[in-house]
């Protein structure tokens, strides 16, 4: 008989099939009464019923196995298989697993208070300086709750305001003017999500990088959204962000009161909301300071000059 197997979507297959499909040939050399064809997210078995039972129990312990540590090795394989516990990843602080295994922690103590948050807020703000992580966590909450299937998309966004630049003057259509705006945001996500599998999230509409103009008249619903450079919004226009927001949604919005490049004569519209908001229920707001700066040490010695002139 053959049967197909279809794997889970949060599996990242490169690693799963190994350098040269090592780990699928490993596997096939410990169930030899069965004959396997690996493609993509789909593994055909052939063989007989309690032959394909015994294939298909072990490999789901090695897919489980790599969704937790984005890692697997042929000793992992056989270690599974026998029935021994290969060496799980450290959790403590632990978001996910990015890219080629890296592991993602919240590395300060307003990083985990922001991961914190997440499970008991559906509107998070994260304020506070350049480099202390705030966006990169956010989106890392994002692909996780996308992997774990809790959400169906996850909706990034920034202002389009220039910081001394016209968008008018710089080259190409208006996706090529704004792509720069929004190019912190592809490369926490290239951290994160292998580039096939990003690509295809993008394409599917699954992951969606847009300016904060393209949010206007839409609802969402089952999505972790995203607003970027917050600081940069008028009032209205983050009310208008904010009442996207749909059934099963959460959004996180963070920002940098430092970095206003707003006219002289408009406030911010993130400074408004904090002043609105504080102490609503369902509704936290985290405020980062120069101990959360993960950057380079410098950066911390620079944010605290500019702060103490200021």
């Amino acid at each position: 008989m053959e049967t197909i197997i279809n794997l889970q979507d949060a599996l990242d297959t490169p690693t799963f099939y190994g350098v040269n499909n090592s780990n699928i040939l490993c596997l096939k050399n410990q169930h030899p009464d069965v004959r396997i064809v690996a493609r993509g997210y789909q593994v055909k078995v052939t063989g007989s019923e309690t032959a394909i039972a015994h294939f298909q129990h072990s490999l789901a312990l090695c897919e489980q196995f790599c969704i937790r540590n984005n890692r697997l090795s042929e000793q992992d394989i056989l270690m599974l298989l026998h029935g021994d516990k290969p060496q799980e990843r450290a959790t403590d602080n632990l978001i996910l697993h990015g890219v080629n295994g890296k592991s993602i922690y919240a590395r300060s103590l307003n990083q985990q208070a922001l991961v914190n948050a997440y499970e008991e807020n559906d509107l998070l703000f994260a304020v506070g300086p350049a480099g202390s992580g705030k966006t990169y966590t956010a989106i890392a909450l994002a692909v996780r709750a996308l992997k774990n299937k809790e959400v169906r998309r996850i909706i990034l966004s920034r202002p389009a305001v220039e910081a001394g630049e016209k968008l008018g003057f710089l080259p190409g259509d208006m996706k090529e003017k704004i792509d720069p705006y929004l190019q912190p945001l592809y490369d926490a996500l290239q951290d994160m999500i292998p580039g096939a599998k990003l690509t295809e999230y993008m394409e599917k509409g699954t992951i969606q990088i847009a300016p904060l103009a393209f949010m206007r008249g839409r609802t969402l619903s089952d999505a972790v959204v995203i607003l970027d450079e917050a600081q940069n919004t008028t009032a209205l226009q983050l009310k208008m962000f904010l009442t996207r927001l749909g059934m099963g949604g959460k959004m996180i919005v963070t920002g940098d009161m430092t970095q206003i490049d707003l006219p002289p004569t408009q406030k911010s519209g993130l400074r408004d909301a904090l002043e609105r908001f504080q102490g609503i229920k369902g509704i936290k707001i985290i405020t980062f300071n120069e101990k959360d700066i993960v950057r380079h040490p410098l950066v911390k010695r620079i944010v605290a000059a500019y702060e103490s002139k200021d």
